[in-house]
């Protein structure tokens, strides 16, 4: 009998190469391959199908499905899913990928950035709220320090150094190191956090524990609990908390901090990097032309 995707699965999860993933990484593989495996294709779920009876229509056709669901969603499921049957060809389960010819659909980049007073509206509705506090924390946290939303839904008290009032974020992305000073309004509000959260290691987790233990927000359930706050705070369905990096280095951006300054921030490596960013506003051209003037 041949191998099964749910074998190939279970193969993979006490493999060496799974085992030496990062914890945050497993979870997500996890999740992904759970979801690919799930999909119908004719009266069978991937599951229950044989590697060799796959065929790459079918992966298409479970493509496309996926696209449904969101492009940049179908993208990483594919990714996972293409990963996990190259490992089946080095296992020698298989000789061809059939996920790995899929043609994908390139996604645009986002340039939505918040205003001010959208980044305020959000915030005071979620501090209201106990049971919305810590994802208000988190999107305070990936403004306030121009950070992703994933890094700071996993930042731990051991990284926050109360004393000298800053952070030491590790950047899962890259694995880039940034040290960052934590201004008045959010060290307030990370003490009273410490005061009821730092018995556990999480510095925002989800409010309820799961069998006795405080976890961070997934990856993926983050998202709605976030939708459902900006949508009580009334904020335009265009927003979403990722944005909020990208809106707090743009204000970096046109207040005329320098790129390696903002790199600093940011933790990227490469100026180019930091492009996207830089706008032609009409407050960035004010301050060129203005410090043309001082000159």
């Amino acid at each position: 009998m041949g191998m099964t995707f749910q074998k190939l699965k279970d193969e993979y999860y006490s493999s060496h190469d799974f085992k030496h993933l990062r914890d945050e990484t497993k979870t997500q593989y996890t999740y992904l391959l759970n979801f690919a495996s799930s999909t119908n294709v004719g009266n069978k779920t991937f599951n229950d199908m044989k590697l060799s009876d796959i065929t790459t229509k079918q992966a298409k056709l479970a493509y496309d499905e996926w696209c449904d669901r969101g492009l940049a969603f179908a993208n990483h499921i594919i990714s996972a899913t293409t990963m996990l049957l190259n490992y089946a060809i080095r296992m020698e389960h298989i000789k061809t990928n059939p996920f790995a010819i899929v043609r994908r659909r390139s996604t645009e980049p986002r340039k939505v950035v918040w205003g001010r007073e959208d980044v305020k509206r959000l915030l005071d509705v979620a501090y209201s709220d106990f049971s919305t506090r810590n994802i208000g924390l988190i999107a305070h946290m990936a403004y306030e320090w121009c950070q992703r939303v994933g890094d700071m839904r996993m930042l731990t008290w051991d990284r926050v150094d109360f004393t000298n009032r800053s952070v030491h974020v590790l950047q899962s992305k890259r694995n880039a190191e940034v040290f960052l000073p934590i201004e008045e309004d959010l060290y307030d509000m990370l003490v009273v956090q410490e005061r009821d959260f730092g018995f556990q290691p999480y510095v925002a987790p989800r409010p309820e524990p799961y069998q006795g233990e405080y976890l961070p927000y997934s990856q993926y359930k983050l998202p709605l609990y976030a939708r459902r706050l900006m949508d009580a705070a009334g904020l335009p369905p265009e927003l979403r908390l990722s944005d909020l990096r990208r809106t707090g280095t743009t204000e970096m951006v046109e207040a005329g901090v320098g790129i390696g300054q903002i790199m600093s921030v940011t933790g990227h490596a490469n100026p180019q990097s930091v492009k996207p960013y830089m706008k032609n506003t009409y407050k960035s051209a004010e301050l060129a032309l203005t410090a043309r003037k001082k000159a």
